[in-house]
């Protein structure tokens, strides 16, 4: 081996996850030829670490093992070491992830495999410790015994590995419509699908605390858009009881989210997921992607209900990304970490450091009485209130995660205080604290810029714009989808790349990024009516069907066939903690085909969904958001068209009032009399004569393509879209 072999090929990355690593005795290289030539080269087999910057368990593997020179000195001696950013390679993490479930499970990062140099998989698993121990294998036990097995048993070995790459190739290209049973054979676009995935959560449902299943709870949004989108098609037809039924886990599962430690009681935002059923313990970091759908899903709530605590939670998550996770040019960082510290010196680094609290600190920070009744509000005990069973390795122990259980009558009624007064408490408290913890060192940010989880944030602010009637949140969308194109699209070469980070493009984009780059260009154009954001979404889905569509069994792939390091095009056919892409799309091409009176776009929709059906009828809660997508193609399309100035306020009150109601896929169009409106009536002709009535901005409600007359007051269109 030459000299150069024992340097590790990871600072000149510009991933903070590769860079975190940049300085471990493991010669890590990151994914690419020069790997690949060095495993065939010296014929060893690879090691393939994938995660993030912000992954805790990644950290603690990182440190027992990746850190240590004797575990390191294995790894380098028996195989060629790759680290790759499951957040800058999507399309290598579903492949090798696939792998690692099928043949162990469970997933996870940081997730392990071990590849021939031919980048076959034939062993995998996740976190793994550096020794034997929990009854699991450790590492260097496993580094051990595969090189072993490489040595001495090889053909089982590339045989292993090009069974799995079999069933991959199977199982990624493989139409998911097959479906089996009296189901077979029949078209699938009907509500039976719906209904078996309602019954699927309604059953796993936690009528006491909301959410699904036991320990740990994931907010899964994927699950409340269909839950939202359940009960407005419920309402409309009559159906009372299941109105109130999925309207009810909804709202159960966003308030007492709202009230745990999972949601950020000082800052604003939400963690990751929560380790025990209540809500209460959160894995504490915060992704961006999950304060998009989070606000949204607030937003379906508020309007619902009418509930000011979900408005309000909506807007301090909005809050917390403009102050902490937005670049200096509108862009959003990916993430904040789970481990952190609680002061600048001393050995407190932990999981969950810089949002926890003593009682003995909150009394120094704010005095005794207003802690007294802070403790009292927000549920802080002298010993802690980390519940048993939810802090295992005792990291919590005499430390508080703030909760927001109480109402303020009931403080003011334990603490025998006027309800103003608590307030005034509170309010007083909230700010000291938060002043304090600005202090303490912050978790690790992510500052990778990525396309689609922008696009998850642009929508959730122009959402926010219309739903809470807040022209800011439009203009933080409008900035952010702006910087985004400056920095992932190259219009010369029509080339849209995945994210920005350091000062470089990353690799090309994903179906993903595409999908929802396209949803936030639609959500914009409804908040600002802003012809050039309803151009953008065209173009963007275009691409997308050009790029990632599958001509022969229908769907979308998640990447393109640009990488042929990528043994497998997937298609991902669950809606987990992000959207699948083509779960996106069809929300996405059902919106575009209503808004242009496109029906080849329509059909798109309606093929994608087809080729899911099997996925439906195998695993009815797999694909929620498709499921979301199928409620709109069931029922009536609904279009609103205002005509007038696009930035008057007649407009504006007009559009007022179609917003506060609860009307999901309900779509808004303009006709502002200039070249908005001509581009769109070169695609729906009855576009081209509506017009302000009597010189004031009107509206013309239309359902299936039948529009009513125009009405001028908000009162007169309020009344008729509740009577449509």
């Amino acid at each position: 081996m030459s000299d150069e072999s024992v340097f590790n090929r990871l600072e000149n990355e510009t991933s903070p996850y590769l860079l975190q690593h940049a300085d471990n005795p493991v010669q890590w290289f990151p994914w690419g030829e020069e790997a690949f030539t060095r495993a065939r080269t010296e014929d060893k087999p690879i090691f393939l670490s994938v995660g993030y910057s912000t992954c805790h368990w990644c950290h603690v593997m990182a440190h027992e093992s990746f850190e240590n020179p004797d575990v390191a000195a294995v790894l380098n001696e028996h195989f060629v070491a790759i680290k790759v950013d499951r957040e800058e390679r999507p399309d290598i993490d579903r492949v090798y992830m696939t792998f690692v479930q099928a043949t162990t499970g469970q997933g996870g990062w940081p997730m392990s495999v071990w590849l021939t140099p031919d980048l076959q998989p034939f062993y995998g698993g996740t976190y793994f410790p550096p020794e034997d121990r929990w009854g699991r294998p450790g590492f260097k036990s496993i580094l051990t015994a595969l090189a072993k097995i490489w040595r001495e048993d090889r053909k089982r070995v590339l045989e292993q590995g090009e069974h799995a790459v079999q069933v991959l190739r199977q199982f990624g290209g493989q139409s998911h419509a097959t479906g089996s049973g009296d189901t077979a054979g029949a078209d699938p676009l009907g509500p039976a699908a719906v209904d078996r995935a309602f019954e699927v959560f309604r059953n796993s449902f936690d009528p006491e605390w909301g959410g699904f299943g036991g320990a740990p709870k994931f907010p899964r949004p994927a699950v409340l858009a269909l839950l939202a989108r359940v009960h407005a098609a419920a309402r409309e037809r009559g159906d009372d009881t299941r109105a109130t039924e999925a309207g009810g886990m909804l709202l159960t599962t966003l308030r007492h989210m709202v009230a745990g430690g999972m949601h950020d009681q000082l800052g604003g935002g939400f963690h990751r997921y929560s380790v025990d059923a209540t809500w209460h313990v959160p894995h504490f970091e915060k992704m961006l992607y999950d304060q998009a759908q989070l606000v949204c899903a607030l937003l379906d709530g508020y309007q619902i209900s009418g509930d000011e605590g979900l408005a309000q939670a909506a807007r301090r998550t909005l809050e917390y990304v403009a102050r902490d996770l937005t670049s200096p040019r509108g862009g959003f960082y990916s993430a904040e970490d789970a481990d952190s510290r609680r002061s600048q010196e001393g050995d407190d680094h932990g999981e969950g450091a810089f949002y926890v609290w003593s009682a003995d600190e909150l009394r120094r920070v704010v005095g005794p009485e207003r802690a007294a009744v802070f403790a009292i509000h927000h549920g802080v005990f002298e010993e802690g209130n980390a519940p048993d069973g939810a802090d295992p390795h005792g990291e919590f122990r005499g430390l508080n995660i703030l909760l927001g259980r109480r109402s303020l009558d009931d403080t003011a009624r334990e603490t025998g205080l006027p309800a103003d007064r608590v307030a005034s408490i509170l309010a007083a408290c909230d700010a000291m604290l938060f002043q304090v913890r600005e202090k303490r060192p912050r978790p690790h940010r992510d500052q990778k810029i990525l396309a689609a989880w922008n696009g998850q944030m642009i929508s959730a602010f122009a959402r926010a714009a219309q739903v809470l009637d807040e022209p800011a949140y439009a203009a933080t969308a409008s900035r952010a989808a702006e910087y985004i194109l400056h920095i992932v699209w190259d219009g010369i070469a029509g080339v849209l790349h995945r994210g920005w980070c350091a000062g470089r493009k990353g690799g090309f984009g994903y179906a993903e990024d595409h999908a929802c780059l396209v949803q936030a260009f639609l959500d914009l154009y409804e908040a600002t009516f802003e012809i050039r954001w309803l151009k953008w979404a065209v173009d963007m889905q275009d691409a997308m069907d050009q790029l990632y569509w599958d001509a022969s069994a229908g769907g979308y792939f998640s990447s393109s066939d640009r990488d042929p390091s990528v043994l497998v095009r997937m298609k991902e056919d669950h809606d987990g903690a992000e959207p699948a892409p083509s779960s996106l799309a069809v929300l996405n091409l059902i919106r575009l085909g209503r808004m242009l009176g496109d029906e080849s776009r329509l059909r798109r929709a309606a093929d994608t969904m087809r080729a899911f059906a099997g996925t439906w009828e195998r695993a009815p809660q797999a694909l929620p958001l498709m499921l979301a997508g199928l409620v709109d193609w069931l029922r009536p399309h609904r279009q609103i068209v205002l005509a007038g100035d696009r930035e008057g306020a007649e407009i504006a009150a007009l559009a007022r009032e179609v917003r506060r109601r609860h009307r999901p896929g309900l779509v808004v169009l303009a006709a502002d009399g200039g070249d908005g409106q001509k581009w769109l009536a070169r695609r729906q002709a009855a576009l081209k004569s509506m017009a302000p009535v009597d010189g004031r901005a009107a509206a013309y409600v239309c359902r299936d393509f039948a529009c009513q007359l125009p009405v001028t007051s908000p009162a007169d269109l309020g009344a008729l879209l509740d009577a449509s």
